[in-house]
């Protein structure tokens, strides 16, 4: 497989086409590729950080019938088959930014048991976790939580949900600005998304404490 050289305006602007089949070919075509590629480079490192061995998933939008997707990623999980009830690793863009992200999401089954670790590390997580970092409680959307305003109570309110809201989510990493220049120089932001990997994979490891296989 070929080394990622780094996005592109076009790449972006994928999500400005009108129409699913039509954003949906340019996206398979023009992103996906690139997102496999991400990924693959990216397996390594997550293995290693978590001494699971990684899987890589490309998003394939299945379920849609009417409208195009605003967004696309791949996904590093532990699970041949899916990731989205494992804890997993996601590198993907919005029209506007790129993100590297932990996730736990809504299919998630331990989502209350990580809530109850997630309160038990609270202090260890928000010194670990560097101030750049970002976090969100809903993927289908590109709002973040900045780790500021997780240290400033968003924290307890975050966790809180995920203990008790069947649909809630949580997310941490980093996100690039798509002017960002970081993201034209392929290696570079290969770099920065093996270096967050290592970060995130501390919350990552949380997750072994309440798997239930």
């Amino acid at each position: 497989m070929a080394n990622f050289t780094g996005f592109t305006e076009q790449d972006f602007d994928v999500f400005k086409i009108d129409g699913l089949d039509e954003r949906m070919e340019e996206l398979r075509g023009r992103l996906s590729p690139k997102l496999e590629t991400i990924a693959h480079d990216l397996e390594p490192t997550a293995t290693s950080a978590t001494g699971d061995e990684m899987f890589v998933h490309v998003a394939k939008h299945a379920r849609r019938t009417k409208n195009p997707p605003n967004d696309t990623w791949a996904a590093l999980a532990s699970g041949k088959r899916g990731y989205k009830k494992l804890p997993h690793f996601q590198v993907g863009l919005w029209e506007s930014h790129v993100f590297v992200w932990f996730a736990v999401i809504y299919e998630s089954p331990i989502k209350g048991d990580f809530a109850r670790q997630l309160k038990e590390k609270k202090e260890d997580i928000l010194t670990h976790i560097p101030d750049h970092f970002v976090w969100s409680k809903d993927h289908t959307q590109p709002d973040t939580i900045s780790h500021q305003d997780m240290k400033d109570g968003q924290f307890d309110q975050l966790v809180d949900r995920l203990e008790n809201v069947k649909k809630a989510e949580l997310l941490c990493g980093i996100t690039f600005d798509r002017d960002d220049k970081r993201l034209k120089d392929g290696q570079a932001f290969i770099k920065l998304c093996e270096e967050a990997i290592q970060t995130l994979s501390e919350l990552y490891n949380l997750t072994k404490n309440v798997q239930h296989n």
